[in-house]
C-alpha cells in the first residue's frame, strides 16, 4: 500500500518514538510510506525540541500562541494536499495533535481515507496542565478532527470511550495500543544478587518517586534504583538521593537515546509505573513487559487492558497509601514470583504488542475500508 503519514510533532521524545516506530513497521511490512511533517522536527535532538518553536512560544504566549498553532494548519494542509496529489496514497495516517487540521481538510475536501491515531484528549489535557486559553474553540476543533476521520485509532479503550462521546460512531473506533520491537529485547540473564527497581520516562512530581526513595531509605532489605530519563522532578530527586541511607543505591541516567533504553531496562528486576493518567498507553509499560521485568502498576481500567493482576504484574490500589511499596516489598521477598510475572509479561508482549503487529492490523483495516463501497461517511458539521 501507499500510505501518506501526517504529523505535527515538534520534539523528539516519546511522541517521536511512536511516530518513528510505526513508520518503520509499515515500511518493514512492504508498504511505501511518505511522511509529511514540520521541517523543524528533523532539527531536534532526542529529548529536545525546535529552538524556533521555543522562541515563538515565548514571544506569543497564551491565546496568541494557540491561534498561531491553528494558523499553522494552513501551510500544513497545503503541504499535505500537494503530497497527496503527487503520491496518490491509498490512505492517509495522521497522528492527532490539537489545532492540527491538515488531515481533516484532506478528508473533507477530497474524500481521502483518513486514519487518525489518538494518544490523548489534548483539549482536556492542555486545559488541566498546559494553561490552554481558547478552551471552547479547542474542544470544538478536537471534535471536528476526530469526526473527520474514517477510522479513529485510540491507544486505549478508555480513550476510545472519550472519542465515542465526542460523536464518533463506535464502528469507526479501533483500539491500537503501544508496542515493542521484539529483536531489541533478548531473553534476560540471571537476576542480580540485589533487587533493582527501575523507572523509565519523563519524571514528574505526581509519579511519586520521592515516596519510593523515602521507602528505600527505611527499607532493611537493600534495594537499588535506576531512573532512566529526565523531567521537572529530577533535581529534587537527585538531592533526596544524597541522603546517607541512599548512598550508592540510586542511579540517574538522564536522557538516553531510544536504542540504549532496552539494555538499561534489562538491568531492572522490578519495574515501576507509579502513577498514570486514566486514558494513557504508557510506552514504558510495553518495554518493561518485553524485557521480562516484574511490573508494579496502578490497578485502573487502562492498565488492566494490558496487564492482569497476579498473572503478568502486581497491580495496586493508587488511592491506598503504601500500596505500591507493599507490592514492591512482596516482589523483593519472592524472587520466584518476580521471575514468573516477568516471564508471563514478556510472553504477552511478544504475542500481542509488537509494532509489526500494529502495522499489519492497520493495513488490514485500510484494505477492508478500501474494499467497501468507499470511505466511511463523516458528519458534515460539528455541533
Amino acid at each position: 500500500m501507499r500510505i501518506l503519514y501526517s504529523h505535527r510533532i515538534q520534539s523528539r521524545d516519546g511522541q517521536a518514538v511512536h511516530v518513528e516506530e510505526m513508520i518503520a513497521a509499515l515500511r518493514e511490512a512492504g508498504h511505501e510510506v511518505r511522511v509529511v511533517g514540520p521541517s523543524f522536527y528533523a532539527e531536534a535532538a532526542f529529548g529536545g525540541g525546535s529552538r524556533r518553536i521555543d522562541l515563538l512560544r515565548r514571544l506569543l504566549p497564551g491565546a496568541l500562541g494557540e491561534l498561531a498553532e491553528l494558523a499553522y494548519s494552513i501551510p500544513a494542509a497545503r503541504r499535505l494536499e500537494r503530497a497527496w496529489r503527487e503520491f496518490r496514497p491509498d490512505f492517509v495516517y495522521e497522528r492527532y495533535n490539537l489545532f492540527h487540521l491538515a488531515g481533516s481538510y484532506l478528508a473533507r475536501r477530497h474524500g481521502a481515507l483518513l486514519f487518525l491515531e489518538v494518544n490523548s484528549p489534548l483539549a482536556a489535557e492542555r486545559a488541566r496542565h498546559g494553561g490552554l486559553r481558547l478552551r471552547a474553540l479547542a474542544r470544538r476543533i478536537e471534535r471536528f478532527t476526530w469526526r473527520s476521520a474514517a477510522r479513529v485509532l485510540p491507544v486505549t479503550a478508555v480513550l476510545g470511550e472519550l472519542v465515542a462521546a465526542a460523536g464518533v460512531a463506535p464502528a469507526r473506533i479501533t483500539v491500537v495500543p503501544n508496542a515493542i520491537v521484539p529483536a531489541r529485547f533478548p531473553p534476560r540473564g540471571p537476576a542480580p544478587a540485589r533487587p533493582v527497581l527501575g523507572f523509565v520516562g519523563f519524571v514528574r512530581d505526581w509519579h511519586g518517586l520521592d515516596g519510593v526513595l523515602d521507602a528505600m531509605a527505611a527499607e532493611p532489605l537493600p534495594l537499588d534504583l535506576i531512573v532512566v530519563g529526565d523531567g521537572p522532578a529530577l533535581p529534587a530527586l537527585r538531592r533526596q538521593a544524597e541522603a546517607p541511607e541512599l548512598a550508592g543505591r540510586v542511579r540517574f541516567t538522564g536522557v538516553v537515546p531510544p536504542e540504549q533504553v532496552p539494555a538499561l531496562i534489562r538491568q531492572i528486576g522490578i519495574a515501576l509505573q507509579p502513577q498514570v493518567t486514566s486514558y494513557a498507553s504508557p510506552l514504558k509499560l510495553f518495554d518493561y513487559m518485553a524485557a521480562g521485568c516484574a511490573i508494579v502498576a496502578p490497578d485502573q481500567p487502562n492498565i488492566r487492558e494490558v496487564l492482569t493482576h497476579e498473572a503478568t504484574a502486581l497491580l495496586f490500589d493508587p488511592a491506598e497509601p503504601g500500596a505500591m511499596w507493599a507490592a514492591v516489598r512482596r516482589l523483593a521477598d519472592d524472587p520466584a514470583l518476580c521471575a514468573r510475572l516477568g516471564t508471563a509479561a514478556r510472553q504477552a508482549a511478544l504475542a500481542r504488542h509488537t509494532w509489526a503487529g500494529n502495522a499489519r492490523r492497520i493495513a488490514e483495516l485500510a484494505a477492508a475500508d478500501l474494499a467497501a463501497d468507499g470511505p466511511v461517511a463523516v458528519p458534515a458539521a460539528v455541533t
